[in-house]
């Protein structure tokens, strides 16, 4: 049972982010959900290094690039600092959180209230787990691979 050559196509996907300023976020399709990348600013990048892992609901950074167990620090749910890229689909019912909202700056699911920072894990309302991490790699400095 090979794949054919169109979900082969759909299983990864190339973003150039030399277009995304910083304090932006684009949103493309990856694997038919859309996927957050963001360009964090310095500002955006501290308040997420400041969280305490046990201040958390959901301690478990849920990066594909790491271990199932790793713990959700900033660094844990990044490869750098200043991209985030994240699975843009809420872990309670599979809503699309809209950016830049609800307290934590990050994002706002307004089905049923989640809010996630600025590192994508939840810290308020009915998700039970932080935005997801797929598996990615940086190409070049202004290139990714999703998948």
């Amino acid at each position: 049972m090979n794949p054919s050559a169109a979900v082969l196509a759909m299983s990864s996907t190339e973003v150039d982010l030399a277009p995304v300023a910083v304090g932006q976020q684009v949103v493309v399709k990856w694997r038919g959900h859309p996927l957050f990348v963001r360009h964090r600013t310095p500002k955006e990048i501290a308040e997420a290094k400041a969280v305490a892992v046990s201040d958390l609901p959901d301690p478990v950074a849920r990066n594909a690039n790491l271990p199932d167990n790793a713990p959700a620090t900033d660094a844990n749910r990044e490869i750098k600092p200043e991209w985030l890229i994240l699975v843009g689909v809420c872990t309670h019912l599979g809503c699309t959180p809209t950016a830049f909202e609800g307290d934590y700056g990050g994002w706002l699911c307004h089905c049923h209230g989640s809010q996630y920072d600025t590192a994508g894990r939840i810290r308020k309302g009915p998700a039970p787990q932080n935005l997801a991490v797929p598996p990615h790699s940086f190409l070049s400095n202004t290139r990714i691979k999703v998948g």
